[in-house]
């Protein structure tokens, strides 16, 4: 009997064990998690807790030139005020670690880009891998009551920011949804954007996780809308 309770106990503490495993490997890290924070504060305009976050951001290991694409990256979602003014505050910050003798890493730049085919079907091209719907699939309402703005998103944001390989497109997505999130009423963007992490290697584990960095570094209101919409794409999954 006591054999068995033995045998009993061990297989649960392996199973707990295993478990644990599983999932810590699906958990954001920690340049991943100042990436969001530091997005969300750009989206905001909170330079004082943004100043703050790009210093955790450099000691957690984001290169210069991460931290750069990502709030580069954050205008196409929240405008070049809030861009250019994060990427202020980053000289700031980078000027005053310098002063103090710490040397923050450049990190690789973005590599040259080959122009074989047009800025609007490297777009068009790029926009099917991240999200799986056919380039030929029908446009969206949007698109087709104004195809200028459409010609705009597949010619600059799909060409000439994710074309840019700084950040990969999982790391671009969290940055996306991230803005998405500190700006707000833009949940059916929102929920696009959430699918396509998903499909481009962000599991649900961290996408959960996501929502907790929210809430505890940036707003309980921010962490309830993203939470929402967040279940509403995993139920659609589960179905």
């Amino acid at each position: 009997m006591t054999i068995r309770i033995i045998l009993i106990t061990s297989y649960i503490t392996f199973s707990y064990l295993h478990i644990m495993a599983q999932s810590s490997k699906s958990v954001l890290n920690d340049q991943q998690k100042s990436m969001i924070i530091i997005s969300m504060l750009t989206a905001k305009g909170d330079l004082k807790e943004l100043k703050k976050e790009l210093s955790i951001g450099l000691d957690a290991g984001l290169t210069i030139h991460k931290i750069k694409e990502c709030l580069v990256h954050a205008y196409a979602y929240c405008g070049f005020p809030r861009s250019i003014r994060g990427l202020q505050t980053l000289m700031e910050v980078l000027e005053e670690r310098k002063s103090k003798g710490i040397a923050d890493a450049e990190g690789a730049p973005a590599s040259d880009i080959e122009h074989i085919k047009s800025k609007y079907e490297r777009g068009r091209d790029n926009l099917e891998k991240l999200s799986g719907a056919p380039k030929d699939a029908p446009k969206a309402g949007y698109a087709v009551f104004s195809p200028e703005i459409e010609v705009m998103l597949k010619e600059h944001l799909f060409a000439d920011l994710f074309d840019r390989d700084v950040l990969t497109y999982a790391e671009r997505e969290l940055v996306t949804i991230s803005v998405i999130s500190a700006i707000g009423n833009a949940e059916p963007m929102l929920k696009s954007h959430l699918n396509i992490s998903l499909k481009n290697g962000i599991s649900p584990d961290q996408l959960h996780e996501f929502i907790q960095v929210i809430h505890k570094s940036v707003g309980k209101k921010e962490a309830k809308t993203a939470k929402k919409v967040l279940q509403e794409v995993l139920n659609q999954k589960s179905k």
